[in-house]
Parts: C-alpha cells; structure tokens; sequence
C-alpha cells in the first residue's frame, strides 16, 4: 500500500495579480495529522480549495491518493470543512447530516448509525431538531465538523475547525482527531491556535503563498532555538528565511 496520501508540486495559483500560492511542493502520508500555520492571506484555505477540487492551480499539479485533485472517483474519500459554514440554515441539525449522508452513499442502518455517532462527537443530540439558523456560531461550527465526518472519510480537510468552539469541546474535538489518525485518516488542519499546532506530527508554515518552514513541531523549536511555536514562527517570518532540516 502506497502510504503516499497527497503530493503537491510547484502548486501555483493566481487570482489576477495576487498570487496566493508560489510553486508549493509538499508531500503527505497517511496517517498524518498536518497542520497548516501562517497569517491571513498566507494561502491556507486556498491550498485546501484546490484539494478539494473547489478551485483549479494556475500551474503545477496537486494529487490525492495518486489521482488529480477533484477527480470524481475520490470525492468519496474526502471529507472537508470549509472555514465558511457550508450548512442549510433552514433545515435541522438531523436533517443537515442525513442530506450529507445520502451524499456520500449512506443509507439505511448505516446513516443512523453515523449520524447518531457525530451528534454525540460534536455534542449536539439535544439539539438535533434544530434549525441551522437557531444555532449560534460555535454550534454551527460543530455541525459543519459533524457533517464532514460522517462517512468516515480517509483524508479530512479542515479549515479552522475548531474557531469559536470551547476549550473543553476543542480538547474533544483533538482526542477525536489523534484517534482518526492512529486508525489510518490523514488530516490537514489549518488552525491559527498555536497550542493546537503543537498536536500535529508535522507543520507546514505558510508565508506569502510560500512554504517557510516544513518539520515537526519539536524539530522547528530545535532549528529556531525559540521555547514556543509562536516564538519560532515569529522569527521565522521576520526573518523570511525558509528552513531545510535533514
């Protein structure tokens, strides 16, 4: 089995003279909770689009499981949370997850089941019969999450996944994470909470469309010699310097 779950070489993408993304290689194996860091407008949720298939690359080439990025056959095999709410605001909660379900080809016993077990993952049971629009930010979050893991996807795309959530439910949220990639799911998590890119195995810094700096978290506080992520991201952007380490 090829544990080689994304491939992205010299991924450029241009929105008429801004360019977001600047001929990004990465690689990413199964397994693997990764998490991407850097400042708004850093190419985060662009970098995630065009995973999705959501947004074309102006050059280069993005793969998931060995096929381009957006073909059909994969869609399946990918789960996404868009930093915008992706929700029906008139439908209910349950509602919300059995639309999604039936998206992605569960039906029966099995939709019940899925559903039942995100409800109680994001901690919205007792608010399953309500409307999308009577959820406040935080819980809407929570079902959006609900809703890209309900078919147990092997690759999770997470776009700040867990803005407005409470500590209490962000801890949940990150137990759930590390056990989906201990079981095999691979996860790409875009976070601005520098605490919680310390969970990842590897983070990659994103700095003008560019990739600062690529390693674990333990290897970047080695290389910058800086006592906390924040510290060493900080310098690594003052300094606009990319880091290589073997």
């Amino acid at each position: 089995m090829n544990d080689e779950v994304v491939r992205v070489e010299e991924l450029t993408k241009d929105f008429g003279a801004l360019r977001a993304l600047d001929r990004l290689s990465l690689t990413i194996p199964r397994g693997t909770i990764y998490g991407l860091v850097g400042p708004n407008g850093s190419g985060k949720s662009t970098l995630i689009k065009i995973l999705t298939g959501l947004l074309r690359p102006t050059s280069g080439q993005a793969t998931l499981f060995g096929q381009t990025a957006g073909t059909i056959s994969i869609r399946r095999r990918i789960g996404y949370m868009p930093q915008l709410e992706g929700l029906y605001l008139d439908l209910t909660v349950e509602e919300n997850l059995q639309f999604f379900a039936s998206v992605y080809g569960l039906k029966g016993a099995d939709q019940r089941v899925r559903t039942e077990e995100a409800l109680s993952l994001v901690e919205l049971t007792a608010r399953r019969g309500s409307k999308g629009e009577e959820l406040s930010g935080g819980l809407r979050q929570r079902l959006s999450l609900a809703c890209a893991l309900l078919h147990r996807p092997e690759l999770l795309l997470l776009d700040e996944p867990t803005v407005g959530v409470d500590p209490e439910l962000r801890q949940t949220f990150w137990e759930a994470f590390t056990r989906m990639a201990g079981e095999g799911t691979t996860l790409i998590i875009s976070t601005h909470y520098l605490e919680e890119a310390s969970r990842c195995r590897r983070l990659a810094m994103l700095r003008d469309g560019q990739l600062l700096v690529e390693e674990s978290p333990a290897r970047i506080l080695e290389s910058t010699g800086e006592a906390s992520l924040e510290e060493a991201f900080l310098r690594l952007g003052k300094e606009g310097r990319r880091v290589g380490l073997a």
